[in-house]
């Protein structure tokens, strides 16, 4: 069985992860809008394909699939997810797994402002959002608040507002935002596996202790039911969910659990979650193989991970 990971990026571990579950049995192949790229380099085999706005996109990944007969075909970045979602079917005419959400839960993921509207509609708790004509009138709104890119990713623009000029200049150099109520308590990522009917087989929360570059750099897993169950039934309410859903929440002092993001995608800090035994690379292979998935919560509480960082050395590359 072969895998393609898709804007493999700097994800060396997930793939590692990818080749000890095939043991042997396959590869695991990388594409990359670019050859600087570490993942590209430990891949078993390495494309460079267009960017993933380029029309020539899907056509350039059908080519890889059909000439190395790819498996499963997993998107790791957040634009990319439109695109293979909206095509699946031609990747499925291929004999090969596309393992990416619905088109409309891939949509609304990727509407910051929508999808903490949808939360609240299906009945989970979520941060206030400020509507625009108020954002006007800065100085008749509650402080802190907390502004982000309206489809951002990795954290990239987002950050708390202290205050009315604060608001003026960020609105000002991030014009397409959403602003919300700063929720206070502790910050946690919950890793969800959907299989391909939508339904919850595991999440893991991990506490985000230590955040570098919008990413986790240190983190705990923390066996919290309500936030279990909770994430389980979010990513399941919202419906057309597959593979890793990364959902993001706060802890309130007062027990509430408060979601805020949902990312249909594996995140950066997953590697924690398969070191405490929630193996999802391994899960998706059963898919691919037309093999059930049996609903798991036996992954190692209290684990911690502490990121640091490595190299890639490739002679001759540039």
């Amino acid at each position: 069985m072969n895998v393609l990971l898709t804007s493999v990026g700097r994800r060396v571990a997930l793939l590692r992860a990818f080749r000890r579950e095939l043991a042997g049995g396959g590869r695991v192949l990388g594409a990359d809008a670019s050859r600087l790229s570490a993942g590209m380099q430990d891949a078993d085999a390495a494309y460079v394909v267009p960017p993933c706005a380029s029309p020539e996109y899907v056509p350039a990944l059908l080519e890889i699939v059909r000439r190395e007969r790819v498996d499963v075909v997993i998107p790791l970045i957040d634009p990319e997810l439109g695109v293979l979602a909206r095509d699946r079917e031609l990747f499925q005419r291929e004999g090969c797994l596309a393992l990416v959400s619905d088109p409309d839960a891939v949509t609304l993921s990727r509407d910051k402002r929508r999808s903490v509207k949808r939360f609240r509609e299906l009945g989970f708790d979520a941060p206030d959002v400020i509507a625009p004509d108020l954002l006007a009138r800065p100085e008749a709104l509650d402080y802190p608040l907390f502004l982000k890119p309206l489809d951002g990713s990795s954290s990239i623009g987002a950050t708390p507002v202290e205050g009315p000029d604060d608001l003026r200049f960020h609105l000002a150099h991030v014009p397409h935002s959403v602003v919300q109520s700063l929720i206070p308590g502790e910050e946690f990522t919950v890793d969800v596996f959907a299989d391909l009917e939508g339904r919850a087989r595991c999440a893991v929360p991990r506490r985000r202790l230590e955040v570098r570059g919008g990413e986790i750099s240190k983190g705990r897993t923390v066996k919290d039911p309500a936030i279990m169950a909770q994430a389980s039934g979010l990513v399941e309410a919202l419906g057309g969910c597959r593979g890793c859903i990364t959902v993001q929440c706060f802890r309130t002092p007062d027990g509430r659990v408060v979601f805020f993001e949902a990312n249909l995608r594996f995140g950066g800090g997953f590697p924690l979650s398969y070191a405490a035994g929630a193996n999802y690379p391994g899960w998706i292979l059963r898919l691919a193989r037309g093999e059930p998935v049996a609903p798991f919560d036996g992954w190692q509480d209290g684990l911690v991970m502490l990121r640091y960082d490595d190299a890639v050395f490739a002679p001759g590359l540039v």
